[in-house]
């Protein structure tokens, strides 16, 4: 998990510097290149070698990988405003239902109900963050909350518009109810897996549903 978390942090960090968007881009395909190299059998540094380890110990798949950096590109590009349904759900794919694909092989299940839970336990936690952090991701020029939904309540989709409008609480209970849907989902898919994999999901769940029942309260 350690090699994991190095990968998705250097990403990250990738994608939140404040340099050029392009130059940003090619740092990720940098990325990608690299990731093809490990898997090809080549190791330049210590990053590598333990990258590579976990990759064969655990049977890691490439294009796990490749969805995160594709994640990453999508917030590289430029501040992610109000995207559409579709790009939204890609989006939260991304960034987390691919981390918790590669997370659950970790954890000692690589089955397709293990893949289930990373699919919705992962859209349930970015959902619980998103609507957390409307406001910091607003002052930073970001809005991840779906046009359709803002336009459906008549809230501009826009980041400096969005925090102080009115009906926003109806997107937020909205979302909060796809984020429980998934919780749900999650749990359900978790009972066809191995208990004890699944154990680091379980107490992921249930520290973000606690989360979202305190924002939903407040």
């Amino acid at each position: 998990m350690y090699a994991v978390y190095a990968f998705c942090r250097l990403v990250d960090d990738v994608a939140d510097d404040e340099g050029d968007p392009a130059a940003k881009c090619r740092r990720l395909e940098e990325w990608r290149a690299r990731l093809a190299r490990l898997y090809a059998g080549e190791a330049h540094d210590g990053i590598d070698r333990v990258l590579m380890a976990t990759i064969r110990r655990f049977d890691l798949r490439q294009q796990d990988f490749n969805d995160v950096i594709d994640g990453m590109e999508m917030d590289a590009r430029g501040p992610v405003v109000a995207p559409d349904e579709a790009t939204f759900d890609l989006y939260c794919d991304r960034v987390a239902s691919a981390v918790g694909r590669l997370s659950v092989r970790v954890f000692g299940d690589a089955s397709a109900s293990a893949d289930q839970v990373a699919y919705h336990l992962g859209r349930a936690l970015q959902i619980t963050n998103i609507l957390r952090d409307v406001a910091e991701d607003a002052r930073l020029g970001r809005l991840y909350l779906p046009r359709d939904l803002l336009e459906r309540f008549g809230i501009p989709p826009e980041p400096e518009a969005v925090v102080h409008a009115p009906r926003l609480e109806q997107v937020g209970r909205i979302l909060a109810g796809r984020a429980h849907d998934h919780f749900r989902a999650a749990a359900a898919a978790m009972a066809r897996c191995d208990r004890t994999a699944m154990r680091p999901a379980r107490l992921m769940g249930a520290t973000s549903a606690a989360l979202l029942a305190a924002q939903e309260r407040q």
